[in-house]
């Protein structure tokens, strides 16, 4: 593998860990200050994705194709969270699961009555379509840069609302002790709706940005909210610096993986079963991660006991 090549997958890795950060940042908010398992994150994801890509096909404008990817994912986390989630809290977490199970089939549905089973496309810009030209003569898609800056912004963003703000001290008191914010006058309520929000909009803005990318379809945001469910495991629950890192050592193992394992097996083994094992065992690499951490840590990287 050349050097020139090298680089390019460690920044393809480095976009798809940014993007995972903004699924897993909303899921690990939701489950640290609410205690709530939602496998109905990924839906959000696939209704950012799907509103970006009617927006963009009716108006032209990828920014409103993204103000409407984070609107309609904002609205519809909190019209679940007061129809459905809010009856949860005190549930057992077998619940929980059922019941945001039983919600990603209707999102599903829902999503396949209106749109149809055939998947939209969502263009990239012209303002950042084509390759930027980078030291050592690489060139590199300038929107997947794009992706990287926007995803640090967002982390940035994010990190000074969690710790700068009154509605970060809020929630990060929620998450240690919900019952003495209660008591102090937070209502608890609107706190777990602007929450469950939040997350909804940074997994709808996920989606948007990715399916420039890839194809936006019924039942994207599930393979996504396994790895993002992966990321906060290795981070730990809670954490936003542990959903950033975690995210990205994600991102850049499932990434180098793919690229180097094949090339590595092919050093003492045929190429076709080079390929197949380095394959399999890429597939394997994020798991194999997870499984090193929860071992030597298992409360994840920067998680709390």
């Amino acid at each position: 593998m050349t050097f020139v090549l090298l680089v390019e997958q460690v920044l393809n890795g480095l976009q798809f860990g940014v993007m995972l950060f903004l699924m897993a940042a909303g899921l690990t908010l939701i489950f640290g200050v609410m205690g709530l398992i939602n496998l109905a994150h990924g839906s959000l994801y696939m209704v950012g994705a799907f509103a970006a890509a009617t927006v963009a096909g009716a108006t032209g404008s990828f920014l409103l194709a993204l103000a409407a990817s984070l609107g309609a994912a904002a609205l519809a986390g909190a019209l679940v969270e007061l129809t459905v989630i809010r009856r949860l809290y005190g549930r057992d977490h077998l619940d929980q699961v059922l019941a945001t199970f039983a919600l990603i089939l209707i999102f599903s549905e829902g999503t396949r009555w209106l749109f149809g089973s055939f998947p939209l496309y969502l263009d990239i810009p012209p303002a950042l379509s084509g390759p930027v030209a980078l030291p050592f003569g690489i060139d590199y898609p300038r929107y997947r840069l794009a992706l990287i800056g926007i995803g640090l912004a967002v982390a940035a963003a994010l990190f000074l609302l969690i710790s700068r703000t009154r509605l970060g001290i809020q929630i990060r008191a929620g998450e240690e002790d919900r019952e003495m914010i209660a008591a102090l006058g937070v209502d608890i309520s609107k706190l777990y709706t602007l929450v469950f929000a939040l997350g909804a909009a940074l997994a709808g803005l996920a989606g948007a940005l990715i399916g420039a990318i890839q194809s936006v379809q019924v039942g994207m945001g599930e393979p996504v909210l396994i790895l993002a469910f992966v990321v906060i495991v290795i981070g730990g629950i809670g954490s936003i610096r542990g959903a950033l890192v975690g995210a990205i050592l994600v991102g850049l193992t499932d990434t180098l993986g793919r690229a180097l394992l094949p090339v590595l097996f092919g050093l003492v083994m045929e190429p076709a079963a080079a390929m197949s094992a380095g394959a399999s065992l890429a597939s394997m690499a994020i798991y194999i991660l997870m499984a090193a951490v929860l071992i030597l840590r298992p409360r994840g990287l920067f998680g709390r006991a």
